[in-house]
């Protein structure tokens, strides 16, 4: 990623060591890629081999599925290259690739959390009006518009991702050349914004919502059973937790050294940017680990549920009709 290494030093007497970095690095994009690849796996063989009646939020979770698992699948690559201290040993293309695979994965994991708590807030705050809106078709709508706006996005990291050779070594630039770099900064973000920024701030305000909401409920004593409000509850603070502990954290430092490198700040301040983005920058990968947790926590108990959700079909139609019952707009 982007790096002081990709550019000259910048002064002699405020020189950090960034050394840590290729143990940090390397060390924890294992971690994830063994643990996130065993939960993503075994979430996806429950979604796909046990679920025989496919909801929206279904949907919305084998997408994010696939996208922690294709994120996950890239970094082989990158420990191998943070292990050898920034020398890629593979091509240009491949670099490329990586790049936009790793970036791909990331922002498409933020959209489908996000679709996931816009999804449940609908049921929770409208479970009536959302009845036409919350069907599998339209929530495969959604997510082929999700995946064709971050292709879409994230499709110019095949043209700034470059490999310069650089004192003896050959770096997979995270961001771009220096040549390119003021370029990079303005679509890095223009994408910060749209794919992140956004995104948290539906999060923010359908987990404020939604909490209001279930206070409600538990004061007039609705017909919304108490398992429901708990797996609400665990899915509010899961993808808070997703989004305030994994993607703000690395976005945040990420951008401080973005602007100091793009006003070409020659003092300590760049240096100590530059550290603190290397250290959240774990923190991202993270997130594929916490993904599945959400679905074995709060996804749809189809296993122990499927009869009784027979059997109650006719009462659950009149709790919707009264506008009380959250689970008939699907918020499973």
């Amino acid at each position: 990623m982007a790096t002081l290494n990709d550019t000259e030093p910048t002064n002699d007497s405020c020189v950090l060591n960034e050394n840590f970095k290729y143990i940090l690095l390397p060390v924890s994009y294992s971690l994830v890629f063994l643990f996130g690849l065993v939960l993503n796996i075994i979430a996806m063989y429950f979604i796909i081999f046990q679920t025989k009646h496919w909801k929206p939020s279904t949907i919305y979770m084998i997408n994010l599925n696939i996208c922690d698992t294709l994120y996950i699948l890239t970094l082989p690559f990158l420990i191998y290259y943070y292990a050898d201290e920034n020398d890629w040993p593979f091509s240009e293309p491949m670099c490329k690739l990586i790049r936009f695979l790793f970036y791909t994965n990331l922002y498409g994991s933020i959209l489908f959390l996000s679709c996931i708590s816009l999804h449940r807030f609908l049921g929770i705050c409208h479970p009536v009006r959302s009845l036409n809106w919350m069907d599998a078709c339209g929530a495969r709508l959604i997510s082929v518009g999700i995946w064709v706006i971050v292709l879409f996005f994230q499709a110019p990291i095949l043209y700034f991702s470059r490999t310069k050779n650089n004192r003896d070594i050959q770096v997979c630039h995270d961001t771009t050349i220096p040549e390119l770099y003021s370029y990079y900064f303005i679509y890095s973000l223009v994408v910060m914004f749209l794919l992140f920024v956004l995104p948290f701030g539906v999060v923010l305000v359908c987990s404020v919502l939604m909490v209001q909401k279930l206070r409600e409920l538990s004061v007039v004593g609705s017909s919304m059973s108490k398992r429901s409000k708990q797996k609400s509850v665990k899915m509010i603070i899961i993808v808070l937790m997703a989004f305030m502990i994994c993607f703000l954290p690395f976005h945040l430092n990420r951008s401080i050294f973005y602007v100091f490198r793009f006003l070409d700040m020659q003092n300590c301040l760049i240096q100590y940017s530059n550290v603190a983005y290397n250290l959240t920058r774990p923190l991202a990968s993270f997130n594929s680990c916490i993904d599945p947790v959400l679905y074995f926590m709060v996804g749809q108990s189809f296993r122990s549920r499927r009869s009784s959700n027979q059997a109650k079909s006719v009462s659950t139609t009149v709790g919707c009709a009264n506008g009380l019952d959250a689970q008939c707009s699907s918020v499973d």
